[in-house]
């Protein structure tokens, strides 16, 4: 009876004791689960919040701001919902606010004069300024003129001299220009000149007719209730501090999207800067892969293939993935030579068919992707090697073999004046000249039939020139006395 205690004893104790081993089991794999998805949440908030985006809010406080909105007036709604806005970018580490106000200076006719500068930086860039901007924006009263066009002129002027960071600007209004000024002449050449992204303007309870006049301007939204301004806000933020996902899609002649590992760079389309330089993958399934970029960016692409490839005007949509296309179908092109008794490399240059533009230096015994199509090759051989309408064809190698080259030793009693020619068809082609300042010279020519020329520097009667013909044979070394 003791015993079979015991054994119920000792049960009890064994399952006690493996399900506390289990439960720190899974106590211990729960933690490496939390501390692991922490740190990738963590790093993912790093990354996402590497780069610095300023933005510059310029508010509306013309007179016509004091006109009703719903149950207020769209002043009293502006300043409600960018308030709350600035709470939540105040938490943001990566991103800096500043606010200019036009319009809240001077009273516009018929009670005062049309005053075109009434514009004025209320708070600059800097961190921990949300407080100071939401003073100066509760303490707005509106009363001036819409001058548009030369806030966002002294706008250029709000953010720092800086190649770090992305530089926004929102426009909060309710009518158009009344200073006679073009808003998207000045916009244009601020994204031109690199200053700033492509502005984001929102209409509080503007006239639909008037929509054209801030498109040209930047992206453009309607706001007509207190609950689509807040949402609109809320979008244009996301979109101002988000990057989307695309794709770039390298074609091949069947418009398939299997060309990859080259080089391609995204640039700004208006100002040229380089904003992405990438080289191109294919992910673990042979699609291309995913990569994030700056939505507010008009992009050019261009591929660094042999030649180039560009794409212009290329207009993400914020929020979803894009796609990219590239007609880029590419053929190799390779070089075979015996390089007998050769100590340099060999080069040939590639051309279009027809065309003196270079696009490449090759070296031989060396393969290369080129886009599809026809070129002149010009290998850098004595004497040089033209081979014209070469046809490359997508995912084939097309091989040039040279013939092998032959060696002359040219032995000269003296210094002296000579030159190598190609004896072809009746014909003298000049090859080379020979040194003067030595009295032997070795050179490796390719095969075929030749004439040297020569005089010593000594001699100075032209008939005393020696005339000797001889021929070139691949893989053997030959020596030529000039005496």
């Amino acid at each position: 009876m003791t015993l079979k205690n015991n054994n119920i004893t000792s049960n009890s104790t064994i399952k006690k004791k493996s399900w506390v081993r289990n439960l720190l089991g899974k106590i211990s794999l729960f933690t490496i689960i939390f501390l692991f998805f922490s740190a990738l949440s963590f790093s993912q908030v790093k990354k996402q919040n590497k780069t610095l985006s300023r933005i510059l809010f310029i508010m509306d406080a013309s007179n016509s701001m004091t006109n009703k909105f719903e149950k207020t007036n769209r002043m009293d709604a502006s300043k409600k919902l960018l308030s709350n806005m600035l709470d939540s970018l105040s938490r943001i580490d990566n991103v800096q606010v500043a606010f200019r106000v036009f319009g809240s200076q001077s009273l516009a006719p018929p009670y005062g004069s049309q005053d075109c500068n009434d514009t004025k930086l209320e708070v600059p860039f800097s961190r921990d300024n949300v407080p100071l901007i939401k003073q100066k924006l509760f303490s707005l009263q509106p009363k001036g003129t819409t001058l548009i066009a030369q806030s966002l002129l002294q706008a250029a002027t709000d953010f720092p001299e800086s190649n770090v960071g992305r530089n926004i600007i929102i426009l909060i209004t309710d009518g158009i220009e009344e200073c006679s000024g073009d808003p998207c002449a000045v916009s244009w050449e601020l994204q031109k000149k690199g200053i700033v992204l492509k502005p984001f303007v929102i209409g509080v309870g503007l006239d639909v007719k008037f929509r054209s006049q801030f498109e040209c301007m930047g992206s453009y939204y309607d706001a007509n209730t207190e609950k689509q301004f807040s949402e609109v806000l809320s979008v244009v933020i996301s979109q101002a501090l988000n990057s989307t996902t695309a794709q770039v899609n390298l074609l091949d002649v069947a418009n398939q999207p299997t060309e990859t590992d080259v080089a391609f760079t995204l640039f700004d389309n208006l100002s040229g800067n380089i904003k992405y330089n990438f080289i191109h993958t294919l992910n673990h399934r042979g699609n291309p892969d995913t990569i994030e970029l700056d939505p507010l960016v008009k992009y050019k692409l261009m591929v660094h293939s042999i030649p180039p490839v560009y794409v212009d005007s290329i207009s993400l949509v914020p929020g979803k993935h894009n796609i990219i296309a590239a007609d880029c179908p590419q053929g190799n092109l390779s070089f075979k030579m015996d390089m007998y008794n050769q100590t340099k490399p060999i080069n040939a240059i590639i051309r279009k068919k027809g065309e003196m533009q270079t696009l490449n230096i090759q070296e031989i015994n060396k393969t290369e992707k080129y886009i599809v199509g026809k070129y002149d090759l010009e290998i850098l051989t004595l004497p040089r090697l033209l081979i014209n309408d070469v046809d490359l064809k997508q995912s084939y190698t097309t091989t040039i073999e040279i013939p092998k080259l032959g060696v002359i030793k040219f032995t000269m009693p003296t210094t002296g004046y000579g030159s190598i020619f190609l004896e072809k068809d009746n014909n003298l082609e000049w090859v080379c000249n020979l040194s003067q300042n030595t009295g032997s010279e070795t050179l490796s020519l390719l095969p075929g039939k030749y004439k040297v020329i020569y005089r010593s520097k000594n001699i100075k009667i032209t008939a005393a020139s020696i005339d000797k013909s001889f021929k070139v044979i691949s893989g053997i070394t030959s020596t030529i006395i000039l005496k």
